[in-house]
């Protein structure tokens, strides 16, 4: 009998594969999460999976309702349109202190990110330029220095996975993000810190606009 994932490793697995299925579409705002079935699928102990799930309910990804158990909290595009308004006041903030403080190594990383995204883009691939996106801001976050941010922004961005998941699948999108996170590159990279800032509310500007669209449009 293969031993179960029990404890902290248990808990962070299963809280990690639920982020992770809700990216992927394998899970829907709504959906209803049984601990058994999770159990079941991740190869984990029950309590375990109760455990992640209170991780996640904290994070606002998951409600938990007396009596009826987890689900997946839908999140309306109003409420992702203030979410994204708040991190690009951390974003822009971390912006400015990553232009200033980033070290060699993380400008010629970010350098690197560029010119991968940029092939990316020319080459149609569209799950590679999704996660060197993702490590862009990041990086951005790591370089600046600013911890209280990077905890707020993690949990703010809980709640977008499924919204940034969408729009990263729009038609034409990389295309038309590309140009924004060049200039959020250079910026930080060429140390000016205003000019970083700028680029990032410009560029999460565009992301609420992109929201907004999506109340109207066909779901993907």
């Amino acid at each position: 009998m293969t031993d179960k994932l029990t404890g902290a490793a248990g808990r962070e697995y299963v809280a990690n594969a639920i982020r992770q299925a809700l990216r992927s579409g394998d899970l829907v705002p709504g959906q209803r999460l049984v601990e058994l079935d999770l159990a079941e699928a991740y190869g984990t102990t029950r309590g375990a999976v109760r455990e992640a799930l209170q991780d996640l309910a904290a994070e606002d990804i998951v409600e938990i309702v007396p009596r009826r158990g987890a689900r997946i909290r839908a999140v309306s595009v109003e409420e992702a349109v203030q979410i994204t308004e708040c991190r690009s006041a951390l974003e822009q903030l971390c912006a400015r202190k990553a232009a200033g403080g980033a070290s060699d190594g993380q400008r010629a990383e970010l350098r690197r990110i560029g010119a991968d995204m940029r092939q990316a883009v020319a080459d149609g691939a569209w799950d590679a330029y999704s996660a060197l996106n993702q490590r862009l801001h990041e990086l951005v976050i790591e370089a600046s220095g600013q911890e209280v941010a990077r905890r707020q922004l993690d949990r703010l961005n809980g709640p977008m996975v499924r919204f940034q998941f969408r729009l990263a699948l729009r038609p034409g999108r990389p295309a038309q993000s590309l140009p924004q996170h060049l200039a959020i590159i250079d910026a930080v990279a060429g140390a000016d810190p205003e000019a970083a800032a700028r680029a990032v509310a410009a560029h999460l500007d565009d992301v609420i606009e992109q929201l907004r669209a999506s109340a109207t449009a066909p779901r993907l």
